[in-house]
């Protein structure tokens, strides 16, 4: 029984590769001193940019501009106080006092 070869529409179809080429528009607005956050945040801001790569370049930027809240309790935390009250437990008793009474 023979395997592989030509089989009638297996492959990828054809012009499928084919990828969008970015306008020479953009393409000179980029120049060799600009870093990728700045451009994201130029392109964010420009107004005759399709809307919804403004947004993609806002939601890529945002991380990069704003930090996140931190959060009250994480599981770090919760662990660290569960791990400390557990210590407590094994910790050495304090030493005896010794008192000298000299008075006779």
């Amino acid at each position: 029984m023979a395997r592989g070869g030509y089989r009638p529409g297996a492959g990828r179809p054809k012009g499928s590769g084919k990828k969008a080429t970015p306008t020479d528009a953009s393409v000179a607005s980029v120049s060799q001193e600009q870093s990728p956050l700045q451009y994201m945040l130029q392109v964010m801001r420009d107004p005759q940019a399709n809307q919804l790569r403004r947004d993609r370049m806002a939601i890529a930027s945002a991380p990069f501009v704003h930090a996140r809240k931190a959060e009250a309790g994480t599981k770090r935390d919760d662990a660290d106080v569960a791990a400390k009250k557990a210590a407590s437990k094994f910790s050495p008793a304090a030493p005896p006092k010794l008192v000298v009474n000299n008075r006779g």
